[in-house]
């Protein structure tokens, strides 16, 4: 059985487990200069089964060790390197050895040994030492290296498994590169299958069961309505884009230049016959020998299959010669390579911006169906209350919600009506939600959903519908009020303005997304790395306003802020993502990866 492991890092770790003596260490060898010669950086952690010692009795760094040292340091100009002192009884844990490794610096860690943990791994096996196969109890290989001699069992065999030559080294490489390359970080703030919970339950929840929980609820609005082309940004189709043509509709020249027909050798010279220019095309049909002057955007001549750069073709006297290597077919758009007619162009539930207007103008289609706008109610609560451009009533603050709240809903393409500030009576508040839930498919309040004392809010939503107050476990925003009244879905979310924006962001648009009829409507995640330690608690999902950039290394780096009080909006305004640390760490460290959520799509 497997040891359970979660890859710390934000490159992918690849182990390498055989029984001793299969030649692990002979393989890796070789395949590491394969490797670095193919542009691969690479880190390697080995297992070692007994006491061993890096460093030269005598030297000076060796005696500050034994005398005491739990650390040893030593730098020159080329190297460095760190020995620790750490006596256990047990092995090693990878995942600590892993936070050792500087990820910015390699694309991925090769790991000898461990072989019990469940991390990817190319098994190592020859049949001339009669060992079993330990894939068949371990569903982490990946593959199996193994002599000519190695008979694999038909039956037991997962067809993924990878079968590979062991004294190919090049082979092995290939696949270490191919695995590198299609690596994806894993989700560290996942939304997956949870524990069941229904409206009503009243309990603690995780960010990612009352997410789950929360688009269990939530149908797509089924009405369709076909539009002009000119409205349909931030619309979401209602069925698949066919394309009715060619993309491109004709054969053409990606270069302004000179169009013939291949031959190998090419000869000397071609002999000039004809110009085409956009928009236009050569009525004859060109022989070998032949060319034409073709401008970009040009069909391509009858005939002619290839098109080589004006700047490298010379012309005296309608004879034309060429510079530089000339490969068949280069420079020529075959017609439908971008889009073959009757091919699906946009897929339904697909969210319509600039780039997909100009598709489907480049397709001819001026009307498509696309789903109706769903249609938001939004009001606040609270006496203490007022309206921006009146005059601030004594002891109350002016009402920021609402328009977060309104500008966040417009961005996802809603309709939105505007119920004002609603007094703390429960006449007004019932007259409001029950005229809510008859005009728009959600409802959403800002305050008065406190998980403690009695509110008018709560006390009027247990009479007109179905509604949960959760406390989720997550900073900011933990008060959540969630259900339904009638058909209209209904969040009542917390009152501090930092707390309401992030609890749109995680609850509110993803529901919105999927009611309109998105199927992506997750969140989209990027790794970063962290450049200050970040702190957080066991148990508890942290959003804290981040400010993310390009680094000089070519990756994502962020740090916070700074103040994360949940009332202070200037950190969202200051901000450019929310940096989620997810409910299993209490801090991540500088120079670790964190998984950040850029505002872009509404802020």
């Amino acid at each position: 059985m497997s040891t359970p492991f979660v890859n710390p890092l934000s490159i992918p770790v690849l182990g390498f487990c055989a029984y001793s003596g299969t030649g692990k260490t002979t393989l890796l060898k070789q395949l590491i200069p394969e490797l670095n010669q193919r542009g691969l950086r690479l880190a390697v952690i080995k297992h070692a089964h007994h006491n061993f010692d890096v460093d030269i009795p005598g030297k000076d760094s060796y005696e500050m060790r034994k005398a005491g040292a739990r650390q040893m340091l030593v730098a020159s100009h080329v190297r460095w390197a760190l020995m620790t002192e750490d006596a256990r009884d047990g092995d090693p844990e990878l995942v600590h050895l892993l936070k050792q490794i500087e990820a910015d610096k390699v694309d991925i860690v090769l790991v000898e040994g461990f072989k019990k943990l469940a991390l990817p791994k190319i098994e190592l096996h020859r049949a001339a030492h009669g060992k079993p196969f330990i894939y068949a109890q371990d569903e982490n290989i990946l593959a199996i290296a193994c002599c000519d001699d190695t008979q694999l069992p038909n039956d037991a065999i997962p067809n993924e498994l990878r079968r590979l030559d062991l004294n190919n080294v090049s082979q092995i490489a290939d696949f270490v590169m191919e695995y590198a390359q299609n690596w994806e970080a894993p989700l560290k703030y996942p939304i997956s299958a949870v524990d069941a919970c229904t409206i009503g339950d009243n309990k603690n929840l995780s960010v990612s069961q009352g997410l789950a929980q929360i688009l269990s609820h939530v149908s797509p609005v089924a009405e369709v309505e076909e539009i002009d082309l000119d409205a349909l940004d931030n619309r979401v189709l209602a069925s698949d884009s066919i394309s009715p043509v060619d993309v491109p509709q004709q054969t053409n020249s990606a270069m302004d230049g000179y169009a013939f027909v291949y031959q190998d050798p090419m000869p000397a010279t071609l002999k000039r016959v004809g110009e085409v220019l956009a928009g236009h095309q050569y009525s004859g049909t060109l022989n070998v020998g032949e060319t034409v002057r073709i401008m970009t955007g040009a069909t391509v001549p009858a005939g002619a299959d290839t098109v080589q750069p004006r700047e490298l073709a010379k012309e005296v006297d309608d004879n034309v010669s060429f510079d530089g290597r000339i490969l068949a077919g280069q420079h020529v758009r075959l017609a439908g390579e971008d889009i073959a007619q009757g091919q699906v162009a946009l897929a339904k539930a697909t969210r319509l911006s600039a780039a997909e207007q100009g598709l489907l103008a480049s397709l001819g289609l001026n009307r498509l169906n696309v789903y109706r706008r769903p249609t938001v109610a939004v009001f606040s609560t609270g006496d203490e209350v007022s309206q921006p451009g009146e005059a601030l009533k004594a002891n109350c603050i002016y009402d920021s919600n609402r328009f977060t709240i309104k500008a966040m809903a417009k961005r996802l393409g809603c309709d939105v009506i505007d119920l004002g500030i609603i007094e703390d009576s429960e006449t007004a508040l019932e007259a409001t939600l029950a005229k809510a839930a008859t005009l728009a498919d959600v409802v959403i309040s800002s305050g008065g959903v406190s998980v403690g004392d009695a509110d008018y809010i709560k006390t009027v939503l247990a009479r007109l519908g179905k509604i949960d107050f959760w406390r989720i476990s997550m900073r900011p925003g933990r008060p959540l009020a969630f259900g339904k009244i009638g058909d209209s879905l209904f969040f009542g979310l917390p009152g501090n303005p930092v707390a309401v924006m992030v609890t749109f962001l995680q609850f509110v648009q993803p529901a919105l997304r999927k009611l309109a009829g998105e199927v992506n409507w997750q969140a989209q995640l990027f790794p970063a790395i962290s450049d200050e330690t970040l702190r957080s608690r066991q148990g508890r999902t942290e959003f804290i306003r981040g400010i993310f950039q390009l680094g000089k290394d070519g990756r994502l780096h962020v740090s916070s802020t700074g103040n994360q009080g949940s009332g202070m909006l200037s950190s969202m305004v200051k901000g450019n993502c929310l940096i989620i640390i997810g409910d299993d760490a209490e801090a991540v460290n500088a120079g670790e990866t964190v998984f950040i959520q850029p505002f872009a799509d509404l802020l």
